[in-house]
């Protein structure tokens, strides 16, 4: 599986000092978990429901110096939920998204791309549970299903704390939000814009200054 530089976005932006416990719902390769692991100290459980990028995950995992914090759950979100007894300080996810978009031949893709799996309303109501008091969720989707998860989101008690809209470039096109939920109320949010590139195709200073600490290139 390929490492997406939006997944890298939400990794690098999604607070998680002082984070005791946590979640990363759809762990694919292992890239948030492994991103969060390096800026916390917490423990971290991984959930993926395809063998084989949970199998890359681990090899990932093993290879790191964070190998003994991280856990890889492979079983879906739903049966996860059916054993788990923790409550996590922050949960993180890149869910399967463009459930309205056209199902592809590759099954895999499928997983990793569709809701068919995992649905939001799941996903709310989950997150609704399995958050402690003060805990947060940072996810990343697409524009029209993050607004689809904000009405969801209201119904579980989950309020909106941040919004990070992605775009590839400073002309370019709105691909992705994350938008960050609190358990607890927030004030009213005013939505931040990230461009990744410029018009030359150089990286932004916002872009470069939020991925400094992963990407060696920069």
């Amino acid at each position: 599986m390929k490492v997406c530089t939006d997944s890298c976005i939400l990794g690098a932006y999604t607070p998680v000092a002082g984070a005791q416990h946590i979640l990363d719902i759809g762990t694919g390769t292992g890239l948030l978990a492994l991103m969060t692991a390096q800026r916390s100290g917490a423990r971290i459980e991984a959930v993926e429901i395809d063998p084989d990028a949970a199998a890359q995950a681990q090899e990932n995992i093993n290879g790191s110096p964070w190998f003994n914090r991280i856990r890889i759950h492979l079983q879906s979100l739903q049966e996860f939920a059916l054993v788990n007894q923790q409550l996590f300080d922050i949960i993180i996810c890149n869910p399967p998204f463009y459930k309205a978009s056209q199902v592809s031949p590759d099954k895999a893709r499928n997983v990793a791309m569709h809701s068919q799996e995992l649905s939001l309303a799941e996903l709310s109501a989950f997150c609704s549970q399995f958050l402690t008091p003060s805990g947060k969720l940072f996810i990343l989707l697409p524009p029209s299903e993050s607004q689809y998860f904000t009405t969801l989101a209201k119904t579980e008690n989950l309020h909106l704390l941040s919004v990070l809209q992605i775009f590839t470039t400073t002309a370019g096109k709105h691909i992705r939000t994350i938008q960050g939920f609190s358990r607890e109320p927030a004030p009213v949010v005013t939505a931040q814009q990230l461009f990744i590139r410029n018009l030359d195709n150089s990286y932004t200073p916002a872009f470069r200054e939020l991925l400094q600490e992963y990407y060696l290139l920069f």
